[in-house]
């Protein structure tokens, strides 16, 4: 057994690295900047996924809306993940609609979509991003393997490559979000920052 968890380790060592890439940098640096401007001009973030991609949504938004390093202003994002919504236009609409009708009622041209798929093949977020595109807001991506049906569909796009099971694409996922909110933070409130050290 030690074999293959060391194999394990270095697998989530190699999607960690990846991050190093010059495409994962661009679009962290990117990312970062577009999340800064929605706050800037008065809009919100809406975060959308499915089963452990839905988890680091929800994560993805309360570091944002809470806090993440410092104490802060709330920044305003919402991840999609009302299981009365979600059951309502599943059972009424299909599954394929849940994220595209929590865009239509929350979203304006001020927003950012971010959608996160490790496959880049779910039918409710591709649904979602073409809705969220439709209506004028930017949208994001987050994606694995070949990128999917996903792929090429939104204003900013990141894949991460090569593994074949979803565990090590969301690890990658999830640290460059912390590095992304990190850099928000940086960006919206480096002057005024108070470092807290009761928290």
């Amino acid at each position: 057994m030690q074999n293959e968890i060391e194999q394990s380790i270095a697998d989530a060592i190699l999607a960690i690295e990846f991050l190093r890439s010059s495409e994962s940098l661009a679009f962290i640096e990117q990312a970062s900047s577009e999340l800064a401007a929605c706050f800037q001009r008065g809009g919100k973030v809406l975060i959308a996924g499915n089963g452990g991609s839905l988890c680091d949504a929800m994560h993805f938004a309360e570091e944002l809306t809470g806090q993440f390093r410092h104490r802060r202003k709330a920044l305003p994002a919402i991840a999609f993940a009302d299981p009365g919504h979600m059951s309502c236009v599943a059972n009424d609409m299909g599954f394929d609609e849940v994220f595209a009708r929590n865009v239509e009622a929350f979203g304006n041209e001020r927003d950012l979509f971010i959608a996160l798929t490790t496959s880049g093949n779910s039918s409710n977020l591709i649904k979602a991003v073409a809705t969220a595109k439709a209506m004028g807001l930017k949208t994001i991506c987050f994606l694995g393997k070949t990128g999917g049906k996903l792929k090429g569909m939104s204003d900013l796009e990141w894949i991460v490559p090569g593994f074949a099971f979803s565990d090590r694409i969301q690890e990658a996922h999830m640290t460059a979000i912390h590095i992304i909110i990190e850099m928000v933070e940086k960006q919206l409130f480096s002057p005024a920052l108070e470092c807290s050290l009761t928290n």
